[in-house]
């Protein structure tokens, strides 16, 4: 009888061998601990692809009670770009991966980026984004939603009485455009980095106050309890003309969520980071991006070099990326991310930058292979891995 229980059991296993991949072991393998709560692991399943093919994936699980996410400004600005590496080394995180999408000329972010509380890069637009709270103590919480967000300014007077006027901020820590708007943090540069032809409110304090007033000059300096206004032009429209020194104003950010993601909880979230296609949802795939204006089909069905970060069903954190454009990894397809994201037994998913910028930084060393020739591409933002 015992000898009939164990034919049965070894015949049974190499049944389940044969349906292929029954669960994460079988495709991923056993993980390289990196820390206490991150685990690290590597696959080349071929069946990962629709068609078959060559891939290489990266992948990071990450427990929520021992791991802490951090977003990542190049060089510590929103001005100019950085590769991964370099600001995992600064920031001294155990980890990191490329995040949100930017301008390849000038580095600046161009979708929404919050950085430790504060609003970086704007957008009209509602994109993919993943907010972050990741607190000293207690687990790190992540949510999902598409997302966009903008600024008001309310003129309160010199006494700081009620609003006035309500401006509406065109730009935040961006290029400034002629008859726009921006607001320059000191997150952005130590200057505004513009030329003439405009007026600079220079700003400071609690509540913020008009302190001085500079007009064709430009590249002034930030102060770092305050902000600038930058406004593309001498001739003022009408309710700029009230911003002169004394006045105070107040700052205030709307947030718009397609699927009920609350203003509120956004705007208390530690970190807010865009990607480029929502996959999941609480459960739910999504096959549908009109809300997110993808409106290149390839970039949703040709294979890429992807990024991918998600919340698994038992609350592990993944990031996921893809080589691709290479003989060695043919990259995926969003349907292929899914197939991804249905293996890891992901809630949640966001597709985040890719192409040339996907990059895993792993104690210390890329550990994926980056698609330029050149090597890891200079990004403007990453996601680091740091542990309690």
């Amino acid at each position: 009888m015992k000898r009939l229980v164990w034919i049965f059991v070894v015949l049974t296993a190499a049944c389940a061998g044969a349906q292929g991949p029954t669960s994460q072991e079988d495709w991923l393998g056993p993980p390289e601990p990196v820390a206490r709560g991150v685990d690290f692991f590597t696959s080349t399943d071929s069946s990962l692809v629709e068609s078959a093919g060559p891939i290489s994936v990266s992948l990071l699980r990450l427990d929520p009670k021992r791991a802490r996410l951090t977003s990542l400004l190049s060089r510590g600005q929103v001005m100019y770009a950085e590769p991964v590496l370099e600001m995992a080394t600064r920031a001294n995180a155990l980890a990191a991966v490329n995040a949100g999408f930017f301008n390849i000329k000038n580095g600046e972010p161009v979708g929404l980026l919050k950085v430790a509380g504060e609003l970086v890069s704007d957008t009209p637009i509602t994109k993919g984004a993943v907010a972050i709270w990741s607190p000293d103590y207690g687990p790190t919480r992540l949510a999902f939603d598409q997302v966009s967000a903008r600024v008001e300014m309310w003129v309160l007077g010199e006494l700081g009485d009620a609003a006035h006027a309500v401006v509406p901020i065109d730009g935040v820590d961006t290029t400034r455009a002629r008859g726009k708007l921006m607001l320059f943090s000191p997150k952005y540069h130590v200057d505004t980095d513009t030329a003439g032809n405009g007026v600079e409110w220079v700003l400071s304090g609690d509540p913020l106050m008009v302190t001085s007033v500079r007009r064709d000059v430009g590249s002034s300096i930030i102060p770092t309890d305050g902000i600038v206004l930058s406004y593309g032009g001498l001739e003022l429209p009408e309710p700029l003309k009230a911003l002169t020194p004394g006045v105070t104003v107040e700052l205030r950010r709307v947030w718009t969520s397609v699927h009920g993601l609350d203003g509120d909880r956004l705007e208390s979230a530690d970190h807010v980071v865009n990607g480029a296609g929502l996959l999941r949802r609480s459960g739910v795939p999504l096959t549908n991006w009109e809300a997110e204006r993808l409106s290149a089909p390839t970039f949703v069905t040709a294979r890429h070099p992807r990024t991918m970060v998600g919340v698994d069903r038992r609350g592990f954190v993944w990031f996921a990326v893809v080589d691709g454009r290479q003989a060695s990894s043919v990259g995926m397809s969003f349907a292929d991310l899914q197939r991804l994201a249905d293996r890891l037994e992901l809630t949640d998913a966001l597709n985040l930058d890719g192409g040339g910028s996907s990059t895993m930084v792993v104690g210390g060393k890329v550990v994926n292979r980056p698609s330029d020739s050149t090597g890891p591409r200079a990004v403007s933002d990453a996601l680091g891995v740091t542990v309690r």
